[in-house]
């Protein structure tokens, strides 16, 4: 089954001209089954790119999807066309009654900062208590996931000396996994961030498992069946050129940044970038929306009952 979005999202054309299946709304309403609800808290500053990439992952599980996008309530967007926000964004606060199948809360530019000097702190952590009553499953994304284990198990980030930017090789740590399931012992995944979580810091009895881990980027997923969560800390949505576009940015900005590192073929920022994470993201997320599905309720209302 396709993805359902507004028929006039702009990552409709994107997804259509990739060949996603994506379903309007007016045929979406006749099919005789109920879609799975997944929200998008999106946090990250280009709005419209990460909707796109989100999308493609969603859209090509064989499942109906019906794509909410959410924002907090009252965080104005700066890199974002206001009109993009009023027509396709609903506000957490609007949403906080609805019950959804799943739930995604992105990366954000604020990293390096303590959480609590995050203007959204506050509701964001309201968000993930609120996910515990109205969630099936979540899935939290680089600093989306260090905000999540935070605010749930204490767990700090600590800042690295220099940024962990590149596309780097992960370890299988859990082939028996759902969420791993068809996954090779040896994968890459993009990696982009400024700050880590430590394996150490990890509390006992959590009951979290590692499922991901890199030797030389850290820890990479998380999973959290006591707040039914995965958290990602690395970007496997990215697009071929997002780690290209975040190095030229920084670049053309004098900011000091090293290249990418195995990502621009023979690390030359001149040549076209490979993408070699592509079918792991869509294995990732195909995983999590087979999951989702497999386990949740069928009654919308049942949603959150632990």
């Amino acid at each position: 089954m396709p993805i359902k979005i507004p028929d006039d999202l702009p990552a409709r054309a994107t997804l259509d001209a990739e060949g996603v299946m994506v379903m309007r709304e007016a045929d979406a309403v006749r099919q005789d089954i109920r879609p799975m609800r997944i929200g998008l808290l999106n946090l990250m500053p280009n709005k419209i790119k990460t909707e796109t990439q989100i999308a493609r992952l969603l859209g090509a599980t064989p499942l109906q999807v019906e794509l909410t996008l959410v924002k907090m309530t009252n965080h104005v967007a700066r890199n974002t066309p206001s009109e993009h926000i009023i027509s396709f964004y609903r506000d957490w606060e609007d949403v906080r009654s609805e019950k959804f199948d799943g739930f995604i809360v992105t990366g954000a530019p604020v990293e390096t900062m303590p959480f609590e000097q995050v203007t959204y702190w506050d509701e964001l952590r309201r968000v993930f208590d609120w996910t515990q009553t109205h969630v099936h499953g979540c899935f939290n994304i680089c600093w989306g996931a260090q905000a999540a284990i935070n605010h749930f198990h204490g767990i700090p980030k600590h800042q690295l000396a220099e940024k962990a930017f590149g596309v780097f090789r992960h370890r299988n740590l859990a082939p028996t996994s759902p969420y791993l399931r068809g996954f090779s012992d040896d994968f890459s995944i993009p990696v982009s961030r400024w700050t880590e979580v430590r394996r150490e810091d990890i509390p006992a009895g959590t009951g979290m498992t590692v499922l991901m881990e890199s030797d030389e980027a850290g820890l990479c997923l998380l999973d959290d069946p006591a707040h039914g969560s995965l958290h990602m800390f690395n970007h496997i949505e990215y697009d071929s050129n997002s780690l290209s576009e975040e190095y030229f940015r920084d670049v053309g900005a004098n900011k000091a940044i090293a290249t990418p590192r195995n990502y621009f073929p023979k690390d030359d920022p001149g040549r076209q970038p490979e993408n070699r994470w592509r079918s792991q993201a869509h294995l990732l997320f195909g995983n999590w929306i087979n999951q989702l599905y497999q386990t949740t309720p069928f009654d919308v209302a049942a949603i959150g009952k632990r």
